[in-house]
C-alpha cells in the first residue's frame, strides 16, 4: 500500500516559473514555425504557388 510522504515541498522562485513558462512558449512557437514551414515548402514543391 502506498503511502503519502509528508516532506515539505519548496516552491521554484516566480522567477524561474516564469522562465519556464517563457522557455516552453518560445519552443512551442519554433515548433509551430518549423511545421508551417515543412508545409509551405511540400506544398511550394507540389506545385501549389500563391502567385
Amino acid at each position: 500500500m502506498a503511502t503519502i510522504d509528508n516532506r515539505e515541498v519548496k516552491s521554484a522562485r516566480w522567477y524561474q516559473r516564469l522562465g519556464w513558462l517563457l522557455l516552453i512558449w518560445f519552443a512551442s512557437v519554433g515548433a509551430l514555425a518549423v511545421v508551417a514551414s515543412l508545409l509551405k515548402l511540400a506544398m511550394y514543391a507540389a506545385g501549389m504557388r500563391t502567385h
